[in-house]
């Protein structure tokens, strides 16, 4: 089998695998760096479940080869907060109820994320638009998108304050 050496960020930390060339970054998230927060919903890039960050923009993990993150920065749900305590926008979901079973949770926030690090004042189409390849069949998206609309407006007052 073919096999290539990556070397890549992920959540701020440099690593190095080897990988075989038609792995995906979610299977090589889940099953050699075990990060389980990526999750594996359809495996055909429409639910958003994998959502993760690469360079600061979001993609799906399941139609990502791994070997197309050499070099890059990766960010999935697990580099989201630091330490114990979440992140303004997890903080954010559990608020508002933006989550229920949580398994497209990691991807919508990851998603979301993505939108608030190029837009930090989006407007609710906006977030529709970034958050319109994740599926979620509990919540309803009312909740969400008041999540993420709360999570921008607490990072812009913490802005002007700071």
């Amino acid at each position: 089998m073919d096999s290539h050496t990556i070397e890549f960020e992920i959540n701020g930390k440099r690593a190095s695998l080897e990988v075989v060339s038609h792995r995906t970054l979610l299977q090589v998230l889940r099953e050699d760096l075990h990060l389980s927060g990526t999750k594996e919903g359809c495996g055909e890039g429409e639910c958003g479940a994998c959502t993760v960050l690469v360079d600061g923009r979001s993609v799906t993990a399941c139609l990502t080869l791994a070997v197309e993150v050499d070099g890059c920065s990766v960010r999935t749900i697990e580099g989201e907060s630091e330490g114990p305590d979440l992140s303004p926008l997890q903080e954010a979901f559990v608020k508002n109820h933006a989550l229920q079973c949580g398994f497209c949770t990691p991807g919508m926030i990851m998603s979301a994320r993505a939108l608030l690090e190029r837009n930090p004042s989006p407007t609710e189409d906006q977030i529709k638009e970034a958050i319109a390849g994740n599926l979620c069949r509990c919540t309803g998206y009312r909740p969400i998108i008041q999540a993420i609309r709360e999570a921008a407006a607490r990072r812009k007052d913490q802005s002007a304050k700071g």
